[in-house]
């Protein structure tokens, strides 16, 4: 992990891009937004302010395996969200 600036751009794209795949989903579909497309959207939310909170963190003493962490979260929190905008259609 590079720095903190870095780790908090990937935490924006990953779950930017996952909050907009979910309205394409429902631009395709020509559907309103379905109970579970938004809630899709406010895990992801959720999920981003919880991550940005553990990255501003001052308390860590070691930074490096804490953001390594936080990474690895954001992966395994990335993934689920993907799958669950893949079992929408």
């Amino acid at each position: 992990m590079a720095n903190k600036r870095d780790l908090k751009k990937d935490i924006n794209y990953v779950l930017g891009d996952i909050i907009e795949a979910v309205y394409v989903w429902e631009l395709s579909h020509a559907e309103k937004p379905t109970k579970e497309s938004d809630a899709i959207i406010d895990e992801a939310i959720s999920t981003f302010d919880e991550l940005i909170t553990k990255v501003n963190d001052r308390s860590v003493e070691n930074k490096k395996a804490h953001f390594k962490g936080i990474n690895a979260e954001l992966e395994s929190k990335g993934r689920a969200l993907i799958d669950k905008i893949n079992k929408l259609g």
